[in-house]
């Protein structure tokens, strides 16, 4: 079909809300593990790697199985491990039980985004990024309310309240379930050819993969350091809770813009969107440092809610042109740009936190700021439209022509 289908969307938005809570569940859980199970600090981050160890490493490999064999039931079956590992950290206690929890969960993420990714692009119609906004507008109000959601079962009910994480994605999953029939009305026929679609360009691929990579690096960062460069620049107390504040306003503003980048990406194209993206970042979070390291929160707000909206304006446009990029592989192209390129930009935190450590916080905004600023010179690398052939997603590319 080319044109968008609502109902299908909205079901695979919400999968993906409830898959992308438990990616910011455990975080909240490790303070209690470390009281409770008189487990160390270094252990209890260990439960997050594994997590996102997990995740990432076979994504791109669940991705390649899927466009080879088409699997909408991986969509359900991810979701409810990404819940199922997260609630059996309620139950287990042994160390090794927990970590084998957190790798299930990872490995439910792992499986949802590459077939529910692929789908989303399916269920989008003709105008890519305008429809696929949704699908993302749902991994951003996921990961954003999964600290909430975490916080809110521990308050009441311990470590135990994790048990509760099963309940949406069970729910969820169980509509996805009903729904594949459905759904699998909207594969195309050369889905099932791996032809017709266009030449994929690995090439300008993998250049878009090393801009979302070193972008990732800037964003995890930026959602990393808010907090902290609002309690040491800007003189606030670590109990008054502003800076979670902060952050979670700088995330909303962000599902904001992904909501209005997409329909901006199919009338101006992806590229565009890329660089004005990262370039404008780069730019506001320099005057950030400029001209509020001396204590002013309210001018600081006021700078990192664009900022926010700005930044994350452009994921929509960069799944769908990884997906344009790869036509035969678009359960591959959104493992990568979804997930692996992604998790190898959070690997770049704790360096952000060393340069925090030995020159301050503010010379880690820089560092932010000079990411974005790479990740806008990538961005130029890229082919133009005309070239790369994503205005026309299922028509093949000029250079197939040629």
């Amino acid at each position: 079909m080319s044109r968008f289908d609502p109902r299908s969307m909205a079901l695979l938005a919400s999968a993906h809300v409830v898959d992308d809570v438990n990616q910011s569940f455990i975080p909240v859980l490790v303070p209690l593990l470390i009281v409770q199970d008189h487990i160390s600090a270094a252990t209890a981050f260990f439960l997050i790697f594994c997590q996102a160890a997990s995740s990432s490493v076979i994504q791109p490999s669940i991705g390649h199985l899927a466009d080879r064999v088409s699997m909408p039931w991986l969509i359900a079956v991810g979701i409810f491990l990404a819940g199922g590992g997260i609630a059996a950290m309620g139950v287990f206690h042994a160390l090794p039980l927990l970590y084998l929890s957190a790798l299930v969960s990872g490995i439910g993420v792992a499986c949802f985004h590459p077939e529910a990714a692929r789908f989303a692009n399916y269920v989008a119609g003709e105008k890519k990024a305008t429809g696929m906004r949704w699908f993302i507008v749902g991994g951003n109000t996921g990961f954003a309310v999964g600290p909430t959601f975490a916080a809110a079962l521990v308050a009441v009910w311990g470590l135990h309240g994790s048990v509760f994480a099963i309940v949406p994605v069970t729910i969820v999953a169980a509509l996805v379930l009903l729904d594949l029939p459905r759904l699998r009305g909207f594969v195309p026929a050369h889905a099932t050819k791996r032809s017709g679609a266009g030449t994929d360009d690995w090439r300008s691929f993998w250049k878009l993969s090393a801009y979302v990579v070193v972008r990732s690096m800037a964003y995890i960062g930026s959602v990393a350091l808010i907090p902290l460069y609002v309690i040491e620049a800007l003189h606030q107390t670590p109990k008054s809770g502003i800076g979670g504040l902060v952050t979670s306003a700088f995330l909303v503003f962000g599902v904001m813009g992904t909501i209005f980048g997409g329909p901006i990406s199919d009338r101006v194209g992806r590229k565009p969107v890329l660089l004005w993206s990262t370039g404008l970042t780069a730019v506001l979070f320099t005057l950030l440092v400029a001209l509020t390291h001396g204590g002013n929160l309210w001018l600081a707000i006021l700078i990192l809610l664009p900022t926010g909206f700005i930044f994350v304006s452009a994921q929509a446009s960069f799944v769908v042109l990884g997906q344009e990029y790869l036509p035969n592989r678009l359960g591959l192209a959104s493992g990568i740009t979804l997930g692996l390129a992604v998790s190898l930009g959070g690997m770049f935190t704790p360096v952000l936190g060393a340069i925090a450590d030995h020159f301050g916080v503010a010379a880690s905004v820089l560092a932010i700021a000079a990411l974005a600023l790479i990740a806008f010179v990538l961005a130029l690398w890229l082919p133009s439209e005309s070239r790369s052939g994503q205005r026309n997603p299922g028509k093949p590319s000029v250079a197939s022509a040629a």
